[in-house]
């Protein structure tokens, strides 16, 4: 989905071989403190989503985010819709989650991330927390 003449971002390095993925590698790195922070993306693993289990994450240590790049749009929900019985966790982790967009290398225009997060109807402050709030907080700007 790159413009004319622009060039695809470098690929991620390989995972090796028996390394953890997905939420299992989200697990706290031995020596990190309770301070460090870090951001899952995509909360799925070669299509498998483990929503629960990221949530888990964000739950149990404080500076676990999760991003919504991909998650709650038409393209997620039609390979994997999210399950309506984690909506009150989903709800109660707004402090925890935070705007993906992965904008310009989705299947989906940037606009339809934004209306997915609003039609899950937690409100504005949800929103806005998602949105911008989170970040700031996060980034300490």
């Amino acid at each position: 989905m790159n413009e004319p003449g622009q060039s695809a971002p470098p690929a991620a390095p390989a995972r090796p071989e028996g390394a953890p993925a997905g939420a299992e590698a989200g697990q706290a790195p031995a020596g990190a403190g309770p301070e460090a922070a870090a951001v899952a993306a995509f909360w799925q693993d070669l299509g498998a989503p483990e929503y629960g289990e990221f949530l888990d994450l964000a739950e149990r240590y404080p500076g676990v985010h999760l991003d919504t790049t991909t998650a709650f749009t038409g393209f997620m929900e039609h390979l994997a819709p999210f399950p309506a019985e984690l909506r009150p966790r989903l709800a109660a982790a707004a402090r925890r989650i935070l705007l993906g967009t992965d904008f310009p290398h989705i299947p989906y225009p940037y606009l339809h991330q934004l209306e997915a997060l609003a039609r899950l109807d937690f409100g504005a402050a949800w929103l806005r927390a998602v949105c911008h709030d989170n970040a700031v907080r996060l980034l300490g700007l």
